[in-house]
């Protein structure tokens, strides 16, 4: 049985101001003008002073006030000034596009946001920074920068280490999908409602190069990924910061390692069941108003209040519980538990053995060494419909056919594991580069297969991801291959799935050579994080908030994707050719009072299972805005493929208003392959 904090501690502090929207200009040294939404109380004391929390995004402001106005209303009503900037050469925002994500400008004009805002009239000087995804990625790195004004953050979906944990090599492998393509559109076009289409636009937005084209020519860690990473510097941050993962989200990861790093300021982690979502608009379920919890957590660092946030243990986990595979979950089951911090003093490493006959055991087998043949196709149902780790995915059955796969005996207990479990594994290759995967399944007794957690891992990476080295034909090497922040309770009677394969397609891009692998079972092992039961105390969340008021004039025509990027609908092979094809499709409608915006996308994934060095991806994008007396299309085409030596890229951006052409421009480059 387990212990529930007092009901009185999850009281909500009540909403005592009203709502308004202004509009600013902040200029920066070099003249450039940044565009600021500022959502501030209405109905307090004269002259009265608030804190000042910043989202500071690239995801253009003026349309997503829709999304800001019910989101922001919480902390606002509560006391709180909240700033949305566009960040230079975006949406609203003057000057040229920032190089790349989270350069040096984007940071150095960060620094001068957070001291504007806290010298205005209503600002009692204390700024804190908070957001998702990108939002998130930037208050960890502006944490560390020593802003005097930036008091606290929070961190949803996020990550402090751009390499191996974002999305563009992901577990140091390379990776494509949609949002490269949205976001780059979204980037070139000039601020709503004016869409002013002139030499300023295209000099300083349409013409710049794509970010996606520096990332592809960034294949190994390195200088270009360590300037925005914390890795080996967590000492950097010196105030107090709040991290928000989801199990469904391929940035969980960051919530541990931010919570056992962090050693010189107050730090606070939550992991519950969603995906890259809100926790207080989840999916799946089960939500929470983490805004709540925000609350309580500023007001202790910008109003000086003793919340009790500080008095309660350091990381709540959503102890997830099984469920059948399939995308379309709705509700995760499970419950919450504090812990202490991380690591949990309490978890016990619990080591399985492949064995010979393809089961695992707590004993040791004989020498024995298991072949794979090389499949790139495989991996779609492993990596999900938006494919990244996390992801709601399929029976993994698909996969596992291509697999090396050792299932445990039946249960006889439920066992419950938390943090990273680890596949030490001894394998060979009789080509000089090879990726494997590995994964750790649920197996019910009705024989579907649920995925738990994986992870990939860069057989050229096998020593350093910075200086990567060919590998050996047919010499073993041990892979240490940490699989990804999981929580999960395998039931009485279900057997536990080791799986090792070496695609994961489309999600991550395959080597170029048909190849064998081999594992040496011998002195291969699956270690697993497993927690012993102990009485601990329950948070008393509240469910998300029913209240938040509606944006006028705003009206979705289409939603789109549950998860909001293009997933993949259809999957075909054929046997005779070895052709695999993947699509993935999204599309969304919105109603401004300015006019109507819609956007439409395909990708096309494929791959030859005899000839894997010739993968491709071919991608369009398409967004329509209608205005009076106006209609501006922006399309981009992508064209990435591979052989054996090298990536070629072809990016075309076209802008035509009322159907005549206006703008094109293209890039064409052909970019070696680094160990990839």
């Amino acid at each position: 049985m387990m212990i529930s904090t007092p009901a009185e501690a999850a009281t909500e502090k009540p909403a005592s101001y009203g709502l308004e929207l202004q509009t600013a200009w902040i200029t920066l040294p070099d003249g450039v003008r940044l565009s600021a939404d500022l959502y501030q109380p209405t109905g307090g004391r004269a002259g009265e002073k608030f804190p000042v929390l910043l989202e500071y995004l690239p995801y253009r402001k003026h349309e997503a006030r829709s999304r800001n106005w019910p989101l922001y209303s919480y902390f606002v009503k509560r006391g709180y000034v909240v700033a949305a900037v566009d960040i230079r050469g975006t949406g609203n925002s003057e000057g040229r596009i920032v190089p790349y994500e989270y350069s040096d400008v984007e940071h150095a004009d960060g620094d001068v946001v957070i001291d504007w805002l806290s010298k205005q009239p209503w600002s009692n000087g204390n700024v804190g920074m908070f957001g998702i995804s990108w939002g998130g990625f930037n208050s960890i790195q502006m944490a560390a920068r020593d802003v005097p004004a930036l008091k606290a953050i929070i961190a949803i979906d996020a990550t402090e280490d751009l390499y191996q944990d974002d999305v563009h090599y992901m577990d140091g492998i390379m990776h494509l999908d949609s949002w490269e393509m949205s976001m780059d559109l979204d980037n070139a076009r000039p601020g709503a409602p004016d869409y002013r289409v002139d030499d300023d636009n295209f000099r300083n937005r349409f013409d710049v190069e794509p970010w996606t084209l520096s990332h592809k020519r960034q294949q190994r860690d390195g200088p270009y990924w360590d300037r925005a990473s914390l890795r080996g510097r967590y000492d950097e941050i010196r105030i107090p910061t709040f991290h928000i993962g989801g199990w469904y989200d391929g940035y969980r990861d960051s919530v541990a390692r931010m919570l056992q790093q962090v050693k010189n300021a107050p730090v606070k982690g939550m992991v519950g069941a969603w995906h890259h979502t809100w926790p207080h608009q989840p999916y799946p379920g089960p939500g929470m108003e983490w805004r709540h919890e925000a609350i309580r957590w500023f007001d202790h660092w910008l109003k000086g209040e003793d919340t009790g946030i500080m008095d309660e243990p350091r990381f709540a986990v959503f102890v997830r519980d099984w469920h059948p595979p399939g995308p379309h979950l709705e509700h995760a089951p499970g419950r919450w538990r504090w812990e202490e911090g991380w690591p949990v003093a309490r978890i016990r490493d619990r080591v399985l053995y492949p064995q010979p006959d393809h089961t695992l055991d707590a004993v040791a087998p004989p020498a024995t060494t298991h072949q794979l043949r090389y499949v790139p196709s495989s991996g779609f149902e492993a990596g999900g419909p938006v494919m990244w780790w996390g992801d709601v995915a399929h029976d993994q059955r698909g996969t596992d056919a291509f697999s090396l796969v050792y299932d445990s005996a039946p249960l006889e207990e439920d066992l419950e594991i938390l943090g990273f479990p680890r596949a030490l594994l001894t394998v060979a290759a009789d080509a000089t580069r090879a990726n494997w995967i590995a994964r750790l399944s649920d197996v019910a007794p009705d024989g579907s297969v649920t995925q738990v957690t994986g992870a990939a891992m860069n057989g050229t990476h096998r020593e350093s991801a910075r200086d990567p080295k060919s590998i050996v034909p047919g010499e073993p090497f041990e892979l240490d291959v940490e699989m990804h922040f999981t929580s999960w309770v395998f039931p009485k009677g279900h057997r536990i799935r080791l799986a090792v394969n070496n695609a994961m397609w489309p999600m991550l891009w395959p080597t170029p050579f048909p190849m064998t692998t081999a594992l040496k079972l011998e002195s291969s092992r699956l270690t697993l994080p497993v927690v012993p039961f102990e009485q601990r105390p329950v948070p008393d969340f509240l469910p998300p908030s029913r209240d938040d008021p509606e944006f006028a004039g705003v009206e979705s025509l289409e939603s789109g994707t549950t998860s909001g990027y293009g997933e993949i609908s259809s999957v075909d092979r054929n046997p005779a050719t070895g052709t695999v094809v993947a699509k993935a499709t999204n599309g969304s409608g919105t109603r401004y009072p300015w006019g109507t915006e819609r956007s439409f996308e395909t990708i096309r994934y494929e791959i030859n299972d005899h000839a894997p060095a010739d993968a491709a991806v071919t991608g369009t994008h398409r967004l329509e805005v209608e205005l009076p007396g106006r209609r501006l299309v922006w399309d981009a085409e992508l064209t990435f493929r591979s052989d054996r030596d090298n990536f070629f890229y072809t990016y075309r951006r076209r802008l035509t208003e009322n159907g005549k052409p206006v703008r094109e421009k293209t890039w064409n480059e052909t970019i070696p392959r680094d160990h990839q």
